[in-house]
């Protein structure tokens, strides 16, 4: 009898854990999404960007163990996130432009399936060569994914809601950078660096299948957008209901204040256009190159942080491994708050008239970051630098989905993925420069070169050596923040002068696309 005891006394806790997640955990998450729709979306849009930047967190959380067993140091470290990243800078372009034309939830679906198959490779490679050989395909779902979630987002969601919606969604690349630190992190500590890329392509390959079987491929330019409280994801070519504007949506702000468009922004259509002229009319958006450049920037400075915190952490505090990626996981968590406070105060500013609310949000962000950045690195003591961390964190995160949506607000929507394919070129392009430059300049800073002090360091596993490993990064950090100040300084400057226009253009291009049928 003990047997059958035992069988029912685990049913009973099996069903009260599956009541307990439905009502404490899947009902609040829907509410907050507006439905079980939306959350589905959301998750998984969330999903296949957290991949590809829990593969990138995991570098820094590995380097240690990977610097002892390859006998590299910061700069050959930074070129492992470079390669990749390099790859993506030159085909997000082509696949922008084949996101506007094709199936994006089935193109997302092989992108991964070719990402998990290189994570595989990456975690079978004997020797740093063919390490760096093998991640130059993992490109390819950093130049998928980032078209395909923004062009997604801006289909299954209300522009009203979009600074939120993206919050939710960049919570997920934030949470796979928490799962690259502190689970790769510790997979890292426990067995093999190996074995963290092994688990991270497992996750890829069950993502893919999902994404073909769960996900269906919506309308374009807003026809499948999925009202709040709807409990099945609607399919392309079915039309949903669509739901009042709010008082203050960008349409009714700009009939408001009489806001005149840019008419040589006006004359081409835009689901039509070449590849070579859709790129020309997307940089002669004046807020669109603004925009541009300071998430270029933004994100420049994020890389760099990204691959050498667990480094910088374990030699200036003198932490393990495992407590090291603990600590970058909860200073992470400032920067989830900041995507989550940052896209709904930017919407709620648009909803009471000031237009301008999601770039004005996306300036504060980044000069919040800088200014809380610079006295967190001057000081030695964990307890004082680690609520500073948790500000610039905010800050860091809090820009992107106020940046992502105003992104949208500019251009046409038949053109968001060539859009964002022009201007992921640019953000790939300085985040892959970003790991080798701050190992560079590290070394420099350190006073020696960094393949001879940081691999030397990393071999013998002494806290002296880790401290060695570290030199020079506080300084880099210091100076790097000058790029994010600028990035802060220009959306202040330049974007609030233009938005207004610009906003007014897409809306009127719109309509016009929509007459032409």
């Amino acid at each position: 009898m003990a047997p059958i005891h035992s069988d029912a006394h685990a049913a009973a806790r099996a069903g009260k854990l599956r009541r307990w997640l439905r009502q404490d955990i899947e009902r609040p998450l829907q509410d907050l999404a507006g439905g079980p729709a939306r959350l589905k979306v959301i998750v998984l849009l969330a999903c296949v960007l957290s991949l590809d930047a829990a593969d990138k967190a995991t570098v820094g959380a590995v380097a240690t163990p990977i610097e002892a067993a390859l006998h590299i140091g910061n700069l050959q470290l930074g070129w492992l996130v470079t390669a990749s990243t390099a790859v993506a800078a030159v085909t997000t372009l082509p696949f922008g432009a084949l996101v506007d034309r094709v199936r994006r939830v089935h193109l997302l679906a092989v992108a991964l399936v070719v990402w998990s198959a290189t994570m595989v490779a990456s975690g079978l490679a004997p020797s740093y060569p063919l390490l760096l050989l093998s991640r130059l395909a993992l490109g390819v779902v950093a130049s998928v994914a980032s078209p395909a979630v923004t062009s997604l987002t801006g289909d299954f969601f209300r522009p009203g809601e979009r600074g939120r919606i993206f919050g939710y969604v960049l919570a997920g690349e934030l949470l796979g950078v928490a799962f690259g630190f502190l689970v790769s992190g510790n997979v890292a500590a426990w067995w093999s660096w190996r074995v963290a890329f092994f688990v991270l392509a497992g996750l890829g390959f069950v993502l893919a299948a999902v994404l073909w079987r769960c996900l269906p491929e919506p309308a374009r330019g807003g026809q499948s957008r999925i009202p709040v409280g709807a409990r099945r994801v609607p399919r392309g070519g079915e039309a949903t209901a669509g739901e009042a504007p709010s008082r203050g949506s960008l349409r009714r702000v700009i009939r408001w204040r009489g806001v005149r468009p840019r008419h040589a922004l006006m004359t081409m259509n835009p689901a039509t256009a070449s590849l070579w002229r859709a790129v020309r009319y997307v940089l002669a958006v004046p807020t669109y190159r603004t925009l541009i450049a300071a998430s270029a920037l933004g994100y420049f400075y994020f890389t760099g942080l990204r691959t050498f915190a667990i480094v910088f952490m374990r030699g200036r505090f003198g932490l393990s491994q495992s407590a090291a990626s603990s600590l970058a996981v909860l200073i992470g968590l400032g920067a989830i708050v900041g995507v989550l406070l940052a896209g709904r105060l930017g919407d709620g500013l648009i909803d009471r008239g000031r237009l301008t609310g999601r770039v004005l949000v996306a300036a504060g962000a980044y000069l919040l970051a800088t200014a809380a950045f610079l006295p967190g690195l001057l000081v030695s003591t964990l307890w004082l630098a680690g609520p500073f961390f948790f500000l610039a964190a905010a800050g860091i995160g809090g820009a992107n989905p106020a940046v992502d949506a105003a992104r949208l607000d500019v251009m046409p929507s038949a053109l968001w993925g060539r859009a964002e394919g022009v201007r992921a070129t640019f953000r790939f392009a300085l985040e892959a420069v970003a790991p080798p430059l701050f190992g560079y300049v590290s070394a420099r800073m350190a006073g020696a070169v960094a393949t001879g002090s940081a691999a030397a360091g990393a071999a013998t596993g002494s806290a002296a050596t880790a401290r060695m490993g570290a030199t020079g990064l506080d300084h880099t950090f210091l100076l790097m923040l000058a790029p994010l100040a600028v990035a802060g300084v220009l959306l202040l400057v330049r974007t609030t002068r233009s938005y207004a226009r610009d906003v007014a253009s897409a809306l009127a291009a719109e309509q016009r696309a929509r007459e032409r049928g």
